[in-house]
């Protein structure tokens, strides 16, 4: 089958930088622009509005400074208006070669916001159009309000892309401005306008207000669209624009019709970028780019991973640049267990395993989050607490720490089914804890340990919220020995690993 080719024109530098809140410095611009065109390989780029500010220009100057010097300078695309030659003098100091002409497309916003007849909008169009080519400058014509322009008036679409196919021209965009369209209208008016202007190449410019931006790109494809905007995390104004990676997704998998350029195995790492350069963060289950999006949860799933790839379907992580993980909290199974620990390098037999497994179950139903580079500090937590009678437990504590106050505790001790309480102050939480706990037993008369070390470690790379380890090193005579606790907070980690000792003498 002879595939169709399908350009690709990504707008997150213009249309992505309108989501609220957001706007690129000059470097990030540049950088971004670099990364679309180089590695994810976008057909073209639409990296700002003309005339917006002088940080803008400054930006589009440095792009089309690259892009000159790599031979993308026809990639390079910028948006701008019908204004007496503004923009376009504007295009000339930026070194722009590419403009897309901000248009109405329909009657309603013609007539309500520029106060305007056809005629007159279709003859300044035309000056625009010839001044750019004047000064070689390329022309794409958007049609704005084009989606309600096909609703409510039609014959003004009609008559609109009749003067656009005498002009010199190179493409006509198609954007749903308002997000309003369904997959069915999309099909239709795009099935109609290929068919009554066939020499005219259309794009079309989705918006996700109804979160149909992805099912209105695919029938716009059927239709016989040639060209697609699209935004990385589906950036844009209110709801957003049609997200790039589920397009690219939806194409190769669902249209074997259509080919194009976009480079699959870089699409994380896009997005990862623009995130961190908009701080506009995406959402855990957003698809193909979403933290969770290749993480299988339950213990069946991630058996059936093992098992022919039960629960796999065409959506592979690698294809993405990413991996499939396996999540582990109160819905793990062993599998899940498994599968980490295999990416770990590790084994354990079957009794440990299952001591392991019910430990993380333990752990999700406090909510507690666990990664896989906790497991190592569990799987030693958990032997380490195999290697003892528990006769000792602390059954409940309180502390306190207040500025300008010593640190105290209160402390409720069982020791061989007996209760101890005491209350003790000290230089920190911890060592309140310690001097509660001394205080129970001189009273019984019983020397404990002493604290020769104290460590805290974390996994890395790991986050405010990790599970911490706290390995004490105790001394009783000549005998050293260590003990674990661990807990995502730093003391009760702590507090662990002495009632462990407590247990050990």
């Amino acid at each position: 089958m002879m595939k169709r080719k399908i350009e690709i024109m990504d707008t997150t530098l213009r249309d992505g930088e309108q989501t609220s809140g957001v706007s690129f410095s000059v470097s990030e611009k540049l950088t971004l622009a670099k990364l679309l065109l180089e590695e994810l390989k976008v057909d073209r780029i639409e990296v700002a509005s003309a005339r917006v500010s002088n940080g803008e220009l400054l930006a589009v100057q440095k792009i089309t400074s690259w892009a000159v010097s790599h031979n993308f300078i026809n990639k390079i695309e910028v948006l701008t208006f019908v204004d007496n030659g503004v923009s376009i003098k504007w295009m000339q100091e930026a070194g722009a070669k590419v403009q897309n002409l901000l248009t109405k497309g329909s009657l309603n916003h013609l007539t309500h916001q520029l106060k305007k007849t056809p005629d007159q909008h279709f003859k300044e169009i035309e000056a625009t159009i010839l001044l750019a080519q004047k000064h070689q400058i390329e022309t794409n014509v958007y049609l704005e309000d084009w989606s309600n322009g096909m609703r409510n008036s039609l014959e003004y679409v009609y008559q609109f892309l009749d003067f656009l196919s005498n002009q010199p021209i190179k493409r006509v965009l198609l954007p749903d401005t308002l997000g309003i369209l369904t997959h069915t209208e999309t099909f239709a008016y795009i099935t109609d306008l290929v068919k009554k202007y066939p020499n005219l190449h259309f794009d079309f410019h989705g918006h996700n207000d109804y979160d149909l931006s992805v099912a209105n790109v695919m029938e716009a494809l059927k239709a016989g669209c040639h060209g697609l905007h699209l935004t990385v995390n589906g950036m844009g104004e209110r709801a957003g624009n049609a997200p790039m990676a589920s397009v690219v997704a939806v194409i190769n998998d669902f249209l074997p019709e259509i080919e194009i350029a976009i480079k699959e195995t870089s699409l994380y790492t896009v997005s990862r970028l623009v995130s961190n350069f908009t701080g506009f963060g995406i959402p855990a289950n957003k698809p193909i780019v979403g933290e969770n999006v290749f993480t299988q949860t339950a213990g069946i799933h991630a058996d059936g991973d093992s098992k022919k790839n039960l629960y796999f379907n065409d959506l592979l992580p690698e294809r993405f640049g990413r991996k499939r993980q396996y999540a582990l909290g109160k819905t793990s199974g062993k599998a899940n267990i498994l599968k980490n620990l295999q990416e770990l390098g590790l084994t354990l037999n079957d009794d440990d395993l299952g001591k392991v497994t019910q430990r993380i179950i333990e752990l999700g139903d406090k909510k507690e989050k666990v990664t896989k580079e906790d497991l190592p500090y569990i799987i030693s937590d958990v032997l380490d607490s195999g290697s003892y009678q528990e006769k000792v437990i602390i059954k409940s504590y309180v502390l306190t720490h207040s500025k300008g106050l010593k640190p105290s505790t209160s402390v409720a001790v069982e020791i061989e089914k007996e209760l101890f309480e005491e209350n003790a102050q000290g230089d920190g939480q911890y060592d309140a804890f310690m001097n509660a706990i001394n205080k129970i037993y001189n009273a019984k008369k019983i020397e404990l340990p002493k604290l020769i070390d104290y460590a805290v470690r974390i996994p890395p790379g790991s986050n405010s919220d990790a599970l911490c380890e706290t390995i004490i090193t105790w001394k009783k005579g000549d005998n050293e020995f260590k003990t674990r606790g661990l807990d995502s907070d730093q003391t009760v980690s702590a507090i662990k690993a002495t009632e462990k000792m407590l247990n050990i003498i």
